[in-house]
């Protein structure tokens, strides 16, 4: 496995913790079904994975280790969602039989692992003849933002070199097709979408939340004893990132690539 960049500080579980099927898998919606047995990939803090739980008869939810995963148990424990398992899982080499899951599911995830064409491999083999592989995950180069400003391009600059540094790729959206080719899918339906963050209560959020995390979460840690950055200069771009959110015009977007793969 790659290095998970971001790690799992309050700031980095704030923002996946706001990810739901309509603003992160609406693509699949369609093809839930109650008789479906749905495998989440990658789970993290579990919002979206509880929301897939509501629609199918079972859900598995997997993590790489048991701290990671005691988020997303924690969740189904607190909402009282009962249809739910989970397992702790390296997406290179799962450990369930061949043809188990009625659909696979994967959110952020292939963006951070070392070999993401093996991953999807993984997850084909355990999906059912006819069954769907869906996977969705950011482009970081195609970020766009106003106002322009130098400091947050050396984010993005860091975060990329970060990310590629940890054995990522953090523009992995536009690679999804490709990676879905060379894994053995012949059927496979891509799209994108976006989050877009332009009101004053979103642009506080987004920005609220970067602005702690280039200097909090283990990015930061990281960028500083890798020599990417300084300290003086992470607190700069965090000031930026305040700056970005009280803008009145303030405008962000987040391209995601996704698809459906048939197995």
């Amino acid at each position: 496995m790659a290095t998970y960049t971001h790690g799992h500080h309050e700031s980095v579980l704030r923002s996946h913790s706001n990810r739901t099927i309509a603003n992160s898998a609406e693509y699949l919606r369609p093809h839930l079904s109650p008789d479906a047995r749905l495998l989440d990939v990658g789970a993290g803090p579990g919002t979206i994975t509880m929301d897939f739980a509501q629609h199918v008869a079972h859900v598995t939810a997997t993590e790489i280790g048991e701290a990671e995963l005691a988020l997303s148990q924690q969740l189904a424990t607190a909402q009282g969602v009962s249809n739910i398992a989970f397992s702790v899982e390296d997406a290179h080499a799962l450990s369930f039989s061949d043809d188990s899951f009625d659909i696979v599911h994967t959110h952020q995830v292939l963006q951070h692992v070392a070999d993401p064409v093996q991953a999807l491999r993984e997850m084909r083999r355990v999906t059912k003849p006819g069954g769907l592989v869906a996977a969705r995950d950011a482009d970081y180069a195609g970020f766009i933002w106003f106002p322009l400003t130098p400091d947050l391009d050396e984010w993005l600059q860091l975060y990329r070199a970060a990310a590629r540094a940890n054995g990522g790729e953090p523009d992995a959206g536009r690679r999804l097709l490709s990676w879905a080719r060379a894994a053995g899918f012949e059927d496979v339906t891509a799209t994108a979408s976006t989050w877009c963050y332009a009101t004053a209560e979103e642009r506080v959020w987004w920005g609220g939340m970067w602005a702690d995390r280039i200097v909090e979460s283990a990015l930061a840690r990281q960028l500083v004893d890798d020599g990417f950055a300084t300290t003086a200069d992470l607190q700069r771009i965090s000031r930026a990132w305040r700056a970005w959110s009280d803008a009145a015009d303030g405008w962000y977007l987040v391209p995601h690539g996704e698809i459906l793969a048939r197995a």
